[in-house]
């Protein structure tokens, strides 16, 4: 009897645990993202991200420090991937593939890091060695808040721009497919 009773309850604590780690991501507190920009002959780029929300709280310069790697998002790293090969508006080249993204929020200026590691949990920061490129973006303030961290794509023409936005901040970077017809600058890449 003590042999039964113990075994439904190593049964019970099992299925909790089953339970629990298969718990649906979308009840997370930060829960799983998408943005996706597709280009005229069918290329994407998919960016996959955790949003976390402001929650009453402070983000730029307190919850995501100023001047610091920050994994633009929560949880995992951000996945940044494309079936194109693309380049930024300052001539750095990104080839097809999978990345991962990071940013370095300030309060005018952002910088967009681009890693060629993946599967990473997000922070600490710490592949330097295989960043593929650090890419300035361009900063506005938003005329609003913005609850929800969220990553979109506006789409014109060849090119594709990423915007984040968080709270009062919108940071911007724009990727336009590669012309094989004209020479890369290569100067941003490591």
């Amino acid at each position: 009897m003590l042999k039964e009773a113990l075994f439904t309850i190593l049964l019970a604590i099992a299925a909790c645990v089953i339970s629990h780690a298969q718990q649906d991501e979308s009840k997370r507190q930060s829960p799983a993202a998408q943005a996706r920009c597709k280009f005229s002959g069918g290329k994407t780029i998919t960016v996959n991200y955790s949003s976390p929300r402001m929650r009453n709280r402070r983000v730029f310069g307190e919850l995501v420090p100023y001047g610091k790697v920050w994994r633009a998002g929560a949880n995992e790293a951000t996945t940044f991937v494309t079936d194109e090969s693309l380049i930024t508006v300052e001539g750095t080249n990104v080839p097809a593939g999978s990345y991962t993204i990071f940013a370095v929020p300030n309060p005018d200026k952002w910088t967009v890091i681009i890693n060629r590691h993946t599967n990473e949990w997000g922070i600490p920061y710490k592949y330097e060695a295989e960043e593929l490129a650090r890419v300035p973006a361009s900063v506005t303030k938003l005329p609003s808040p913005v609850e929800d961290f969220t990553i979109s794509f506006d789409h014109t023409g060849g090119s594709c721009t990423m915007r984040m936005s968080w709270e009062n901040t919108q940071a911007s970077i724009e990727f336009t497919e590669k012309n094989t017809d004209l020479p890369v600058y290569s100067g941003n890449q490591k």
